[in-house]
């Protein structure tokens, strides 16, 4: 009986699939852009989504990142990528789920989109883009601590 009850609650997480799942690259000012002397204004966008795609225990979770360069206002490229990762998750319930979903998945597929989108910037012409790492970590408080004051109707506590 005991052992019957470990093993239900074994935790499991593993990556089932890592893969892209949409991709763009715009380069709406060439040729004239190669012509300027390259300092751009770089803008990185980063997203993260998850859902449960059966009643197994796997979910979907994708990473969003949306990188603007613009040189003199004009924009230079624009690179979007989602890349995505099917899970297995079992045993984890609640906020331990959401922190697996929202930190330890987008860490995984992080690289992949770093060289994927490094990628399609030297096919396009332009110096390749590294993009540091994210700590998702903090990145999930910092969201947590927004979604909890959106939900304190904005109040902040002041000492």
């Amino acid at each position: 009986m005991a052992d019957e009850q470990s093993a239900t609650q074994q935790q499991q997480f593993s990556v089932q699939r890592v893969y892209t799942k949409d991709l763009s690259f715009e380069s709406p000012s060439t040729p004239a852009v190669f012509k300027q002397q390259w300092q751009p204004k770089v803008n990185v966008d980063l997203n993260t989504k998850s859902n449960a795609i059966d009643s197994e225990g796997n979910f979907e979770v994708v990473l969003s990142i949306t990188i603007t360069a613009k040189v003199d206002e004009e924009v230079a490229f624009l690179v979007e990528v989602q890349q995505a990762g099917i899970y297995y998750i079992k045993g984890f319930e609640g906020e331990e789920l959401r922190r697996i979903l929202g930190t330890a998945a987008p860490n995984i597929l992080f690289p992949y989109a770093r060289e994927t989108i490094d990628s399609l910037c030297v096919k396009g012409g332009f110096p390749a883009i590294m993009l540091a790492p994210v700590n998702f970590d903090a990145v999930y408080q910092q969201a947590l601590a927004q979604a909890q004051t959106a939900s304190n109707g904005g109040a902040t506590a002041t000492h």
